[in-house]
């Protein structure tokens, strides 16, 4: 059971504080329902006696949210190379509203889109898990979202120089050893 007040997370929609708990009358039934704020001014009602069902939970504490970043810095988990399948996997994770799924998702979609672009589809899922992951630790971190998008964008940044640019440099290197520019054919 929450109280008003509390910091939770809504998955898929992100994290939100309980504004007030309110009996409502829908379709004649009576139901407790919790009133949820949540990024940009969206209000959203989750009947009470099915939040935790649907996996509305708590925001992550501070010991967590440093796990997260970490994850962000880490190099990134395979991915199917069939697109269709790639998306429904991260579609589950999202939908499992774990923080440190969300986060894995937008690591490897962020490198993902620096490597090679991403189709309009995984571009607003990346927009949409950013959205999720920044809301709950803003929360989580006592900071605005512009520091949270910020010190993601930095460990993406990073971890993708670190990891993924040793990976891709060397391929460039052997091309241009084996196909080297000749300059003297040219009038």
């Amino acid at each position: 059971m929450f109280n008003i007040g509390d910091n939770i997370v809504y998955p898929m929609h992100g994290a939100g504080k309980i504004e007030a708990i309110e009996e409502k009358d829908i379709l004649g039934e009576k139901q407790a329902y919790y009133i949820l704020k949540m990024p940009g001014d969206v209000k959203v009602m989750v009947p009470t006696n099915k939040a935790e069902e649907i996996g509305v939970r708590s925001v992550v504490d501070k010991k967590s949210a440093d796990k997260v970043f970490s994850i962000l810095e880490e190099v990134k988990t395979e991915m199917s190379m069939n697109w269709n399948k790639r998306y429904r996997d991260n579609m589950d994770k999202m939908k499992s509203g774990d923080i440190y799924e969300i986060a894995d998702v937008v690591r490897n979609l962020s490198y993902k889109q620096k490597e090679k672009g991403l189709s309009t589809g995984e571009k607003k899922m990346l927009s949409n898990a950013k959205q999720i992951l920044v809301s709950e630790l803003v929360l989580a971190e006592n900071a605005t979202q512009e520091e949270v998008e910020g010190l993601i964008e930095n460990k993406i940044n990073s971890s993708f120089k670190e990891f993924e640019l040793d990976n891709i440099e060397p391929v460039q290197n052997v091309v241009n050893k084996f196909i080297p520019f000749d300059d003297t054919n040219m009038n």
